[in-house]
């Protein structure tokens, strides 16, 4: 019986338990290989072999084919040394101050956008509700998320072809609006059942901007270490893709799949369609107002998948670092938006304010009602911050004017409200219990207001 030996050989690239599986299937091909133990954490593959040793250039290749390559793990520091990445990034932050500047002096925002209806809510008005949405805030929810794994998928298999590129982005559409119209349906049918908590739509935000700016992160480039990470948090997200060991593409079954999946992220656009879907009452009217509303949204996020297929070569290296530098701005904007969801404001603190005049010119006393009036736009609310006293019931009374907007979908997390806002008044009440700040917001947290309650 021959004796068991060991090689032992340093590689390059790995950062989770994922990378030490994939090698390690790769090298037990090898003829005379019995078992394989590889450790990312000590950069190091262990072979044991018994009578035919697999030579160094056989398992090099082996390992080349599962993604990394055979050497020493050079050091690296906490920021680039190369100037050029600076100097990129400096020219994607003026190319984006610039699209801002342009766009604002333009009005093109999720507020001017927005198309609205006296008469009533239309086809065409759906459908523009749709667009708006697919050019704001699902862009930024959606769209940002979409294409940091893109690029990030493009930058692994640069060989890839146009077409392989950008089949996913079609089937990840295609799935939004098959999804959407058959849920729409049941919405329909079965009234608001499928929703869920501001806790859980604020940590899903939150989960959606840590993948992004971790993403974005690694595409400028500016901060090596972060490159190490690379696997760890897309590993479950590719599988759900179906990215396999050398695929060139993702899978457009699991792209058709997370498409769908967009239907429960908190963007306040999509909510407003899903209340509209409720109150038709009627299994084909749900489901026509949701598929109509996803076909609105396909230009917009469409245009993002063909942006990250086009784009090759030296030019697609800058057009990396640009992307990563809008996606990290997306991913800020997501990750405040998720905290202001399960309740936490940087900008209101939780203690009471007893600094604010305790007259407050938007709060009338009532018949021992405290009456607050404020105005609902497709820019948010106005007034959006309100002084009232402790103990003493409020009557909120809303006028919304935007009902098909982000901001129709209002939240309270502190006292658990929710609410849809129609067309006209909308009244909600509830009583303070103790002072301090009542943050609430939009379902989507991008639109906020408090109220400060006093002793």
């Amino acid at each position: 019986m021959s004796e068991i030996k060991k090689i032992s050989l340093p590689v390059k690239g790995m950062h989770c338990r994922s990378c030490e599986m994939l090698i390690e299937n790769k090298i037990k091909e090898l003829p005379g290989v019995k078992r394989v133990t590889v450790d990312y954490k000590r950069n190091l593959a262990e072979i044991y072999y018994d009578e035919v040793k697999p030579s160094t250039e056989a398992v090099a290749l082996a390992i080349t084919k599962a993604g990394y390559s055979l050497g020493v793990e050079e050091k690296s520091g906490w920021f680039s040394k190369n100037k050029t990445d600076y100097l990129d990034l400096g020219l994607a932050a003026l190319i984006l101050l610039g699209i801002y500047l342009i766009a604002k002096a333009f009005g093109f925002s999720s507020s001017s956008i927005l198309p609205t209806s006296e008469s009533g809510v239309s086809i065409p008005l759906i459908l523009l509700i749709g667009l708006a949405a697919g050019f704001s805030s699902c862009m930024a929810l959606v769209g940002g998320l979409v294409l940091g794994l893109s690029l990030k998928h493009n930058e692994l298999y640069p060989e890839a072809t146009v077409s392989e590129k950008f089949r996913p982005h079609l089937f990840f559409n295609l799935g939004r609006v098959a999804t959407y119209t058959f849920l729409g349906g049941l919405l329909g049918i079965l009234g608001s059942t499928i929703q869920l908590s501001n806790f859980t739509l604020g940590s899903l935000t939150i989960a959606v901007g840590l993948v992004m700016l971790l993403l974005g992160l690694q595409l400028i480039e500016i901060f090596p270490r972060a490159r190490k990470f690379k696997l760890t948090l897309p590993k479950g997200l590719s599988r759900l893709l179906g990215i396999g060991e050398n695929q060139k593409e993702y899978s457009a079954k699991n792209s058709f799949i997370l498409g769908g999946l967009t239907f429960f992220l908190p963007c306040g656009f999509t909510q407003a369609m899903q209340v509209l879907a409720v109150s038709t009452t009627s299994f084909l009217a749900g489901a026509f107002v949701m598929g109509l509303f996803a076909i609105g949204t396909m230009p917009g996020l469409l245009s993002i998948g063909g942006l990250a297929s086009i784009i090759k070569g030296n030019l697609a290296k800058k057009f990396f670092k640009f992307s990563g530098l809008a996606i990290i701005i997306f991913a800020i904007f997501n990750l405040n938006n998720g905290l202001n969801l399960v309740g936490f404001n940087f900008a209101y603190s939780q203690a009471p304010n007893n600094s604010i005049n305790a007259t407050d010119p938007n709060v009338v006393l009532e018949n021992g009602q405290q009456v607050v009036k404020m105005t609902e736009t497709s820019s948010g609310y106005s007034p959006n911050s309100f002084t009232i006293k402790k103990g003493v019931l409020v009557k909120w009374v809303i006028d919304a004017q935007a009902p098909y907007s982000c901001a129709a979908s209002l939240i309270m997390p502190k006292y658990n409200i929710r609410k849809n806002l129609v067309k006209g008044e909308n009244i909600i009440e509830f009583t303070p219990t103790q002072a301090g700040r009542i943050p609430f917001s939009c379902s989507m947290g991008m639109y906020t207001g408090s109220f400060n309650v006093i002793e």
